[in-house]
């Protein structure tokens, strides 16, 4: 169980392919407070620590998460946000995350106004998710509001903070995101639909 609040940003380092899985070597500056078996939420995935060296730690992804997240686009260099799990006497600063990636999106536009950024989102809603405006929405693991939800799209507001702290800030148009739907309203959406829906 996660929150949303990035901790910090993780480098990739290495990647190496096994089969169908791909092992991504994280270097981090939390890497010495984490164990192997530790759930990380990497980008919004959770995925396990196996093993530990240094200031740099592996978790693997298998082909099923690699097809479903913007894993695959990772490569050496790149910037990952990181949370750990939260601690059962912690704080829900954010919302409820479970870190299962729902589907991925696309970054439509981003605009700077006044010292804050607007971030236009679309997905392919057939899929059966949504938003609902003033909502929460996890997008690469961060928790966020969203605003202008329309069918397959919709905006979030990114302080400096969040900006900085986080990978929005090498986000570009046209890149692939990760996205975590509320996780209350999908359970509504499932009683009113059913399962034959």
């Amino acid at each position: 169980m996660f929150t949303g609040i990035i901790e910090t940003l993780g480098t990739v380092v290495n990647l190496e392919k096994e089969g169908s899985n791909v092992h991504f070597d994280v270097q981090s500056p939390i890497t010495h407070e984490l164990k192997i078996d530790q759930s990380v939420s990497h980008n919004g995935v959770c995925l396990t620590v196996v093993a530990i060296k240094g200031d740099v730690y592996r978790v693997t992804a298998i082909d099923e998460t690699l097809k479903k997240t913007n894993l695959k686009t990772l490569s050496a260099g790149k910037k990952i946000n990181i949370e750990r799990c939260m601690p059962a006497n912690g704080r829900f600063d954010g919302h409820i995350v479970q870190g299962h990636v729902d589907q991925t999106g696309i970054v439509e536009s981003i605009k700077e106004q006044d010292g804050s950024w607007l971030f236009e989102f679309s997905f392919d809603p057939s899929n059966g998710n949504i938003t609902v405006e003033k909502g929460s929405i996890t997008v690469n693991g961060t928790s966020l509001t969203c605003f202008n939800s329309k069918n397959g799209q919709f905006t979030v507001a990114i302080i400096p903070y969040t900006y900085e702290h986080t990978n929005f800030h090498q986000l570009k148009v046209g890149d692939e995101v990760n996205l975590e739907f509320d996780i209350i309203g999908k359970y509504i959406q499932r009683i009113i639909r059913g399962y034959g829906a």
